[in-house]
């Protein structure tokens, strides 16, 4: 009965007993849970607030750098202005200008028309009439006087522009030739010529020479001294 009883209690797992203050251990591990939960979110929003920033640092260069081509083009947009401006009150002059050309020149027809009706006609038929009274022909008309004083003149702007063409044509011709002239063949060659051989020398040509020498000293006349 004893020994059943003893080997029914061995059986039995024996209750594990909690030690120390396990409920501060289990709101530890809760809190730290939660940390690290809002530790990801915390490294998630700063993520997100690092790449707003660096868009941010981009937009704003990309704002100064339009800014800078808005002044540029704000320069060139105030010059081209000025540009036109000048340029609106050169036509404008120049159309005043037309304008007075014109009405000189309507003057100056009316002139010529009327002097040539007028004054001019009777001057002419007197002179004219005189001339024929002394045997000469009649003067040429005033048409003809001015379309032979135009000739002339185109004439001499013709005359002119050969001249000219003739000068320039010679001119270039020149400058095309002078470079051909004035080019160096090439550098002289130092020493002797190409091709050339050094002639050998005969045996006897130093002897010779060595012979001579004393001999000829020797068979030189004196000089003979002045006379007093």
């Amino acid at each position: 009965m004893a020994s059943s009883s003893g080997a029914s209690s061995s059986t039995h797992p024996t209750p594990l007993l909690a030690q120390g203050d396990w409920t501060k251990n289990l709101v530890h591990l809760a809190k730290t849970a939660e940390l690290k939960k809002h530790a990801l979110t915390l490294q998630l929003h700063t993520a997100h607030i690092l790449s707003a920033h660096a868009s941010l640092d981009q937009k704003n260069k990309a704002i100064q750098d339009l800014k800078e081509q808005k002044n540029r083009l704000e320069s060139e947009r105030a010059r081209l202005l000025n540009c036109l401006r000048e340029v609106n009150e050169d036509r404008d002059k120049a159309d005043m200008l037309e304008v007075t050309l014109n009405k000189e020149c309507a003057d100056l027809h009316a002139k010529i028309q009327s002097i040539t009706n007028g004054e001019y006609a009777a001057a002419k038929v007197d002179v004219d009439r005189l001339r024929q009274e002394l045997g000469q022909p009649p003067l040429p008309g005033v048409q003809a006087t001015i379309e032979e004083k135009s000739a002339q003149y185109l004439k001499e702007l013709r005359l002119q522009a050969e001249q000219l063409a003739a000068s320039t044509a010679s001119a270039k011709r020149a400058a095309e030739e002078q470079p051909a002239e004035s080019q160096p063949t090439g550098k002289r060659p130092r020493g002797r010529p190409k091709g050339s051989k050094t002639k050998p020398k005969a045996p006897g040509a130093n002897a010779n020479k060595g012979a001579a020498a004393p001999g000829s000293s020797s068979t030189a006349p004196a000089e003979t001294p002045a006379p007093p």
